[in-house]
C-alpha cells in the first residue's frame, strides 16, 4: 500500500469519526448506528496504519493485492450494513402498516359510537 494511500485513508478515517461524533452530540444519530460507523472508520484507521494486516490476509485468502482486499472488506461490510438496514426498514413497515390499522380500526369505531 502505498504511503499516499495510507494518508488518505487515515485522513478519511478521522473525518468519519468526527462527523459520527457530531451527529451523535446534535443527536441526529442513535448510539446503535453510530457504534457501526464508528468501528468502521477504526478498522479504516487500523488498515491504513499498520498496513501488514491486509498484506496477511490478501495472502491468507489468496487475493493478489492487499488493496483488493482492503476494498473486499469494506464493500462486505457495506453490504452487511445494508442487509441490516434493509431489515430494520422492513420492521418499521410492518409497524407502520399495524398502526395505521389500529388507527383506522379505533375511528371506525368512534364513528360508529356517535351515531348511535
Amino acid at each position: 500500500m502505498t504511503i499516499e494511500l495510507r494518508i488518505v485513508l487515515i485522513i478519511i478515517s478521522v473525518l468519519v469519526l468526527i462527523y459520527v461524533l457530531h451527529k451523535i452530540s446534535k443527536s441526529k444519530m442513535s448510539i446503535s448506528d453510530s457504534i457501526f460507523w464508528i468501528v468502521f472508520a477504526a478498522l479504516l484507521l487500523l488498515l491504513s496504519i499498520f498496513p501488514q494486516i491486509a498484506f496477511f490476509f490478501s495472502g491468507l485468502l489468496g487475493i493478489e493485492t492487499p488493496l483488493n482486499f482492503v476494498l473486499l472488506f469494506f464493500i462486505a461490510l457495506m453490504i452487511l450494513k445494508l442487509f441490516l438496514m434493509s431489515i430494520k426498514i422492513s420492521q418499521l413497515q410492518e409497524k407502520n402498516k399495524q398502526m395505521a390499522q389500529k388507527i383506522a380500526m379505533d375511528e371506525f369505531e368512534q364513528r360508529g359510537k356517535k351515531d348511535e
